[in-house]
C-alpha cells in the first residue's frame, strides 16, 4: 500500500472530509457579493486539505468527526486559503491549480477583501465553539505567517541568504500552521506538525524548479523570477555563480536548467526528508501512529 493509501484508508476520514467541505462552503458564502464569489472559486479549486488532515489525525479516533475537529479543521484550510489568495496578489501570479487567480479575475482590491473574509471566517469556526485556546493557537499561527511572509520579502534577491535563515521562514510561513492543526485536534503533536511543515516547504520549492505545470497548477520557475531564495536557489547560486546573478535579479537565459544541472534538487530533497524523519521521531506513544508516518512520506515524495 502507497503512503498515501495508507492514509486515506484512516477510519472516519471520509465522514470528516465530507463534513468538512460543507462546512467551508457554508463559510465562503456567508456573505453575498465578490467576496462570495471568490471565496466559492478559490474552494472549487480544490486542494490537498492537508492541514484539516492534521487536525483529524491529531484527534483522539472518538472525536475525529466532532464539532471540534470540524471547526478546526475548517479553520486551517480557511487561513490557508485566505494566505493563497493574499500571496497570489503579492507575488502576481496568474493562475493557481489551472484557475486564474483571485486577483487577476476580480482585481487587486477585491482579492484583498475576499482573502481578509477567509481570514475572518477562520476565526468564527474557533469563536463558535467557545474554545479561548484554539483561538489563541490559530492566532498566534496566522502572525508567524505574517511574520514569514515580511521575512520573505526582505531576502527577496538576496542569493546569499543562508539556509539557516530560509530555514527559519519556512517554519514561520508553513511550520506553524501545521504546528497550529496539530495542537488543534488535541494532541501534544507540535513538533510533528512543525517539523513536517518544513518538509513540505522544502518540496514545495523543489517543484518550483522541477515539477510539471499539469501535475502542480502553477508554473515553475516563479521563485526565481521573483527573486526568493528558496533551499534549492540557495544551494545552486553556491555552486553556480549564474545562478547567483539570476537569483540576485539579472537575466540569465537558461538559469532554471543551471539550478537542475547543480544537484542543489537533489540536495534540498535530502534535507526534507531529514525534516521528515524529525517528525516521525516526535510520534512516540501516538495512538494512530501508522497514517501519521505514512503522511511525512507522502509529504516529502509529492510531484503536485
Amino acid at each position: 500500500m502507497s503512503a498515501l493509501a495508507t492514509v486515506r484508508a484512516a477510519e472516519g476520514l471520509d465522514a470528516f472530509l465530507d463534513q468538512l467541505e460543507e462546512r467551508l462552503e457554508e463559510a465562503v458564502a456567508s456573505r453575498p457579493g465578490v467576496v462570495r464569489e471568490i471565496g466559492a472559486e478559490t474552494l472549487a479549486a480544490g486542494g490537498k486539505r492537508l492541514r484539516p488532515l492534521l487536525v483529524f489525525l491529531a484527534t483522539p479516533p472518538a472525536a475525529r468527526t466532532g464539532e471540534q475537529a470540524v471547526a478546526g479543521g475548517a479553520a486551517v484550510e480557511l487561513v490557508h486559503m485566505a494566505t493563497l489568495v493574499h500571496d497570489d496578489l503579492l507575488d502576481g501570479a496568474e493562475m493557481r491549480r489551472g484557475r486564474p487567480t483571485a486577483w487577476a479575475a476580480y482585481g487587486a482590491e477585491a482579492a484583498k477583501s475576499a482573502g481578509d473574509h477567509l481570514f475572518a471566517c477562520a476565526f468564527v469556526q474557533l469563536a463558535r465553539t467557545g474554545d479561548a485556546r484554539a483561538v489563541t493557537l490559530l492566532a498566534d499561527a496566522t502572525l508567524a505567517l505574517a511574520r514569514g511572509e515580511a521575512l520573505q520579502r526582505r531576502q527577496a534577491f538576496r542569493p546569499d541568504t543562508s539556509v539557516d535563515d530560509y530555514l527559519a521562514r519556512c517554519s514561520l510561513k508553513t511550520g506553524k500552521l501545521f504546528e497550529a492543526a496539530c495542537l488543534l485536534g488535541g494532541a501534544s503533536l507540535g513538533a510533528f506538525g512543525l517539523a513536517l511543515g518544513v518538509a513540505f516547504q522544502i518540496a514545495d520549492d523543489i517543484l518550483d524548479c522541477s515539477g510539471d505545470r499539469e501535475a502542480t497548477g502553477k508554473a515553475g520557475g516563479v521563485d526565481l523570477k521573483d527573486g526568493t531564495p528558496t533551499l534549492p536557489l540557495i544551494l545552486a547560486a553556491g555552486r553556480d555563480p549564474l545562478v547567483w546573478r539570476a537569483l540576485a535579479g539579472e537575466d540569465v537565459p537558461n538559469a532554471l536548467e543551471r539550478v537542475q544541472a547543480s544537484g542543489a534538487l537533489e540536495d534540498a530533497r535530502e534535507l526534507a526528508r531529514e525534516f521528515a524523519a524529525r517528525a516521525r521521531a516526535a510520534l512516540d506513544g501516538e495512538p494512530d501512529r501508522t497514517s501519521l508516518e505514512a503522511l511525512t512520506h507522502a509529504v516529502v515524495d509529492r510531484e503536485a
